[in-house]
Order: C-alpha cells, then sequence, then structure tokens
C-alpha cells in the first residue's frame, strides 16, 4: 500500500499510534494528528522523515477544523488516499454523573469532529478524483450494554450509523466507509481499571484476553487498502470473541 496518503486522528499513543506504527511500516505516508507530540510520536517522525508528517491539534476545536491539516494538504496539492478516524474521549461515568459541558464536549470528540474530517476528506478524494477509503474506530460498548459506558457507546453507534450513510452516499465515486469495532485493549484508555475489573471484562470473551492493538492495526490496513475494495458499510468486531 505504498505511495498511498493517510490521515490518522489521535498518533500520540495506544491504538492510534499502534496504526500510524504499522502503516508507516507499509511504506504509507501518514498525517497524524494529536493535541501534542508524545515521545513516540518524536521517534516515528525521526525514523520517517519522508513518510509522517504531524500536526498537533485539538479536535474538541471544531471550527478550526478546516485549517491546519487541510490548509497544508491544499496549499501542496496532496491527494487523501485514506482517513481513520481514531481519537475519542473515553468517558466512565453513569449518565446522571455527566455534566452538559462534559457531554458536549465528549459529542464534539468523538461525533462531530470525525464527521467534519470526513466531509473535508471527501472533498479532496473528490477534486482528485481518489477512490479513497474511510476507517472509523469505535467500540464494543456501541453493541454491547456496559454500566458506566452508555454515553460513550451512544458517540460510537452514531459514528456506525454515520459511517453507513456515507457508504451509501460516496459508493458511486467509489470512496468507502467502513468502521472497526473494537474491544478492551491494552491502552492508556484502560489503565484507570483494576487488573480485577479488566480481568473481569477478558473472561466474557472467548479467547479470554485483550483484544490485541496490532490485530485492529492489521484490520484497518485491510480496510485501507485494495484487497478490500468490494468492503463498504460494514462494522467489523473485533472483541476477542465477546458472547
Amino acid at each position: 500500500m505504498t505511495n498511498k496518503n493517510i490521515i490518522v486522528t489521535g498518533t500520540s499513543r495506544g491504538l492510534g499510534l499502534e496504526i500510524c506504527r504499522f502503516l508507516l511500516g507499509e511504506g504509507v505516508c501518514v498525517f497524524g494528528i494529536s493535541r501534542t507530540k508524545s515521545v513516540d510520536t518524536l521517534s516515528l517522525l525521526e525514523q520517517y522523515p519522508q513518510q509522517y508528517v504531524h500536526f498537533d491539534y485539538d479536535l474538541s476545536d471544531i471550527t478550526g477544523l478546516k485549517k491546519g491539516i487541510f490548509a497544508y494538504l491544499s496549499e501542496h496539492q496532496i491527494p487523501v488516499h485514506g482517513l481513520v478516524n481514531n481519537a475519542a474521549i473515553s468517558m466512565e461515568s453513569l449518565i446522571t454523573d455527566v455534566s452538559s459541558a462534559e457531554l458536549v464536549n465528549l459529542i464534539n470528540v468523538n461525533q462531530i469532529a470525525p464527521m467534519t474530517l470526513t466531509q473535508l476528506a471527501i472533498k479532496n478524494m473528490l477534486l482528485y478524483g481518489t477512490k479513497g477509503s474511510i476507517v472509523h474506530i469505535t467500540s464494543i460498548t456501541a453493541h454491547k450494554g456496559y454500566a458506566g459506558l452508555a454515553l460513550y457507546g451512544s458517540t460510537k453507534g452514531a459514528l456506525e450509523a454515520f459511517s453507513k450513510g456515507c457508504a451509501r452516499e460516496w459508493g458511486r465515486k467509489g470512496i468507502r466507509s467502513n468502521c472497526v469495532a473494537a474491544g478492551f485493549m491494552e491502552t492508556e484508555m484502560t489503565q484507570s481499571m483494576t487488573e480485577e475489573d479488566k480481568q473481569k471484562v477478558y473472561n466474557r470473551s472467548a479467547l479470554k484476553e485483550a483484544v490485541s492493538t496490532e490485530s485492529v492495526a492489521a484490520t484497518v490496513s485491510f480496510l485501507l487498502n485494495e484487497k478490500s475494495k468490494s468492503i463498504t458499510g460494514q462494522t467489523i468486531i473485533i472483541d476477542a470473541g465477546i458472547i
């Protein structure tokens, strides 16, 4: 999948970092977005100076999304071949305990930002006649009920509905849209959980273990390339077999 330009959000840590590493290893040019550069981000910039471009940006600032990365792409006439909407805010709280401000911020980052980025990416694809692929990272919480994750799961469920609509609207132009609903992984998002609580979650799965971030990254890569050219409007669930 060389000579491709892929935008990935939330690349400073966790799954986004793993996706970024995986794609760079395949020779892809990655345009990463995260609020700040982590030590791992700086390492990738040094290791892949010709392939990796990073933008410091807080996705909660919806009004500024047209600037920054898309202004850069427009100025340098760079076509977008793929977008991975990975960045998200994790919120573990009962619905009665969340303030209006927290809810608005959650929706902005988890729904509005990826929807806006998708709009901008599709416009770029149409400009250059690119048959691109969009992958939204959603969550098993959109399909299974977990106490304290109702609001987080609802934002991911909305993204899945949005993805199906995008697939229907733009399939005629060869633009695909799919979701990867990931289960519980060993990332910074789950660090607040005790080992006992994590194990309870893992024991609900057939494999009795955490979801591999590398497995998710490999699936994302597959959905971005031509080997999956007939797959669109789908949600691929990677949850270690929760039954």
